[in-house]
């Protein structure tokens, strides 16, 4: 069994299956005739805790990478698995593999770790709190759904790299009598609006608190594990992820991801991930 774990707007459906044909938010990796093929291999996705809503609308406490790995064993355990052959988690998803590698060794038998590392990068957080403190703002003037909206708008600026942003919007703005619209705001607005429209504030504060409450400790790791720098991405930059991958107490090897996409090149580069997955899952052999 494979476990495949997203960033923070991911959930269960991994792919589209018989009793769900709906696209899954992994449908270029996971699929049939796809890098993780289901007619040759269980994959089980899963959805994140988040701690629960308050009156305010605001988290009711706060959800760790850990929580998220102990609610995954439980799961486990009702479905009587007592171990999983590789985790793939990437943004979020990479975190809680690490964080279930640390905390339960024995259970599963290698990660695969796309753009995530074992603690966040400062000027990450930086980001992430800029986007909490604006959807708490929200909250407090009853304008939640445009606070996420914009909070998620930010993040797109983080999750692309600025290449790719380049290409694709430049051009000149639109002038209005007091004010003018640039060719990259009806992207981030439709992100945004996207995003807002499927997601509670309490969700999404819980879900980015958390990636910046995430620690682990890389010498409890003893999983093999193949990490995966992607190319520009400004949230976990490479020389990040060398440093783990020096510090992990098990078999580890560190691979590049070409892209102009940055962060989201996990969705965007089916074809070139998929030769990494499959030279990680199934090429390398175990120690």
């Amino acid at each position: 069994m494979v476990l495949a774990l997203g960033g923070i707007s991911a959930d269960a459906h991994v792919c589209a299956h018989d009793e769900d044909p709906r696209d899954g938010w992994w449908e270029g990796i996971v699929g049939s005739g796809r890098a993780i093929d289901p007619r040759g291999v269980r994959v089980l996705g899963v959805d994140y805790l988040d701690a629960g809503v308050r009156a305010d609308g605001r988290p009711a406490g706060i959800v760790t990478t850990h929580d998220q790995a102990d609610a995954i064993a439980r799961t486990l355990d009702l479905r009587g698995i007592e171990a999983v052959s590789a985790i793939v988690g990437a943004s979020y998803g990479g975190m809680v593999a690490l964080s279930f590698a640390e905390r339960f060794p024995e259970r599963v038998e290698r990660l695969v770790v796309i753009g995530a590392a074992d603690f966040s990068d400062t000027r990450a957080t930086a980001w992430r709190i800029i986007q909490r403190r604006t959807v708490e703002l929200g909250l407090e003037t009853g304008r939640a759904h445009d606070a996420i909206m914009i909070a998620r708008a930010l993040a797109m600026t983080t999750y692309r790299s600025r290449e790719e942003l380049e290409r694709r919007f430049q051009g000149e703005p639109v002038l209005s009598a007091n004010d003018a619209a640039f060719p990259v705001e009806s992207y981030l607005r439709h992100n945004g609006e996207r995003f807002a429209d499927r997601f509670t504030a309490a969700h999404f504060l819980a879900l980015s608190l958390s990636s910046d409450l995430h620690r682990v400790e890389p010498k409890r790791i003893v999983t093999p594990t193949t990490l995966v720098a992607e190319e520009g991405d400004l949230l976990v930059p490479r020389e990040q992820l060398e440093q783990l991958a020096r510090a992990l107490a098990g078999p580890s090897e560190l691979v590049d991801l070409r892209s102009d996409h940055g962060h989201d090149a996990f969705l965007t580069e089916p074809e070139r991930l998929g030769a990494i997955l499959d030279h990680a899952l199934f090429t390398v052999a175990q120690p």
